[in-house]
């Protein structure tokens, strides 16, 4: 059946249109913070993850999403080492302290990015 330039399959006792990505959404790959967001819209809101993804554009704004996130951790990586003193002179001096400063300043950022970008 074909009605409006879209195709359809017959599956039991429903019609279900045949949906085909984009050729520029089919290029693009998602890493961590896309599919994070990907998943987040996919399960919390509904409506716009249909909207983008009818529109052909989901894989897009996750892609810009997840540079923006990506982005964001480095820069706030850096600006916490800066803070909180955390150097290269520290790693070389007691590396204990230095992993155990890093894994603290990596999951703040993370917290921070998952509640600013990828879970709105």
């Amino acid at each position: 059946m074909k009605t409006n330039n879209i195709t359809y399959r017959r599956v039991g006792d429903y019609t279900i249109p045949n949906l085909v990505l984009p050729p520029e959404e089919a290029n693009i790959t998602l890493g961590k913070w896309g599919m994070l967001h990907k998943d987040y819209l996919e399960k919390h809101n509904r409506v716009f993850f249909n909207v983008l993804l009818t529109q052909g554009k989901l894989y897009q704004h996750c892609a810009e999403i997840g540079n923006q996130a990506r982005n964001m951790f480095d820069t706030l990586i850096e600006q916490m080492k800066n803070a909180e003193g955390v150097t290269e002179q520290l790693k070389e001096e007691n590396q204990l302290e230095w992993v155990c400063c890093m894994q603290n300043i990596e999951a703040r950022a993370r917290e921070i990015i998952e509640n600013e970008l990828i879970y709105t």
